[in-house]
């Protein structure tokens, strides 16, 4: 299996586009991609179009719903903003219920629920869905188990180093940030670094083709220095 360090660092392998490929078969590829589990294509289309800002008021409201909610777990308790937030769509709901009640009794006219079509909308999944979820999350926890299995046994001492690296990178990030804000700090990143990449991407790409170089030299004479490494295949 691939070590740890080409999975840290596979984003410098390639260029960013065609890494994006890779996951959509896609000729639009941004960086938010690669968080974009497989799935149904136009789903992921519409999923892109979000991160993009193709929609400003759309993105706006849900990356503004999603920070705010955020930033309210930092100040709250999960159980206090999950029942404000449902209060706050109930009493939206109960609004408009008592809203089209109160034209119905004035004009005498056919009463129509506000809601009906998302009341008929069947949420039920299908044996056939159930069973593709099921084999997809089966087949990502066996093999995240597996990889974790082959860092920490030291399967490659090469690969277990790097990942001893990234731990402890992790403790002084852990040191710094509480995990709200890492989460807060990767939300901001997920909508602002495909604008970013869209209109620098040839600059970007440039320094990442460096950066390539640079690791990928050093990766090979750590490796040539350590027992019991095995060179990888290009």
């Amino acid at each position: 299996g691939e070590g740890v360090g080409k999975n840290v660092f596979s984003f410098l392998q390639l260029d960013l586009d065609q890494l994006l490929r890779r996951h959509l078969g896609s000729d639009r590829c941004s960086a938010t991609e690669l968080i974009i589990a497989p799935g149904n294509y136009a789903h992921n289309l519409k999923l892109i179009d979000l991160l993009y800002w193709e929609d400003v008021k759309k993105t706006g409201t849900f990356f503004g719903a999603i920070i705010l909610t955020l930033f309210s777990l930092t100040q709250f308790s999960s159980i206090s903003v999950l029942a404000y937030l449902a209060l706050s769509a109930l009493s939206v709901t109960i609004s408009l219920r008592l809203y089209t009640s109160v034209l119905h009794l004035l004009y005498k006219t056919q009463e129509v629920h506000p809601f009906q079509s998302y009341l008929d909308l069947d949420i039920c999944f299908s044996q056939e869905q159930l069973r593709k979820y099921s084999e997809a999350t089966v087949l990502h926890l066996t093999s995240s188990v597996d990889h974790l299995r082959r860092l920490l046994l030291v399967e490659d001492l090469l690969d277990s180093l790097k990942f001893g690296v990234l731990l402890w990178l992790l403790t002084y990030i852990g040191a710094l940030f509480n995990g709200l804000t890492v989460t807060i700090l990767v939300v901001v990143g997920i909508f602002i670094v495909p604008l970013i990449y869209r209109k620098h991407k040839a600059q970007i790409n440039q320094y990442l083709g460096l950066m390539r170089g640079q690791i990928k030299d050093l990766t090979a004479k750590i490796q040539a220095k350590l027992p019991g490494s095995r060179p990888k295949a290009e």
